[in-house]
């Protein structure tokens, strides 16, 4: 694990209220419309890459989903996001791990959605993007789903102080490649806790069957 980026990400978290983070969303509308666009049963596993201490799970959990990893480089990040769980939180299984140089997400199997909003567009450097691109293809299953949701081209070029890669749909399509296909797509437009408007862009794309 980068200890860098740790203790970065660590420092983020314990600075303020998650509710005050440049990305906090009350419903993370986009990608829980997406979600619905994914034929899923309740106890498939669930991964949330770059989870920090996002809503999406409180979502998954209240839709009824049963099979819940949330997956961050920061242990603040999942810590913040377990307090707010509370008596649900042992419903959500908590791994510490870096994606772009990863040990405890490689024993994962048979993952049938792999949702990342908000965590590749800091992977700047073509070398974490291919370990977080054979990490995603090795743990999900045939016929899984990615949703993806990044800084638009029109996006941020900076985000909590690092700098970031922007996206479009067909960047998108390229970077997951052949055995990909393409379910929904959708720009639309962020406004942080402070009024800012950040636009994003955001894939759900199926993986081949075999």
């Amino acid at each position: 694990m980068t200890s860098g980026m740790k203790d970065h990400w660590d420092g983020i978290y314990a600075s303020k209220p998650v509710e005050q983070l440049g990305w906090y969303e009350d419903l993370p509308h986009p990608c829980l419309k997406m979600l619905g666009e994914c034929t899923l049963a309740f106890d498939d596993p669930i991964l949330d890459v770059g989870a920090g201490a996002s809503t999406f799970i409180d979502c998954l959990i209240a839709n009824g989903f049963r099979n819940i990893i949330a997956a961050d480089i920061s242990e603040v990040a999942l810590t913040r996001l377990k307090e707010r769980l509370g008596e649900k939180a042992p419903q959500v299984r908590c791994v510490v791990d870096d994606v772009t140089s990863p040990t405890a997400l490689l024993k994962l199997r048979d993952i049938a959605l792999w949702h990342d909003r908000a965590m590749l567009h800091f992977l700047v450097e073509e070398k974490q993007r291919e370990a977080y691109l054979s990490t995603l293809k090795q743990v999900l299953r045939p016929g899984g789903y990615v949703i993806v949701a990044a800084f638009s081209l029109h996006g941020a070029r900076k985000c909590s102080g690092l700098d970031v890669r922007n996206y479009n749909r067909s960047m998108l399509v390229d970077f997951l490649g052949e055995g990909f296909a393409m379910i929904a797509c959708s720009e639309y437009t962020y406004i942080t806790p402070w009024g800012e408007s950040r636009p994003y862009i955001a894939v759900c794309m199926q993986c081949e069957q075999t």
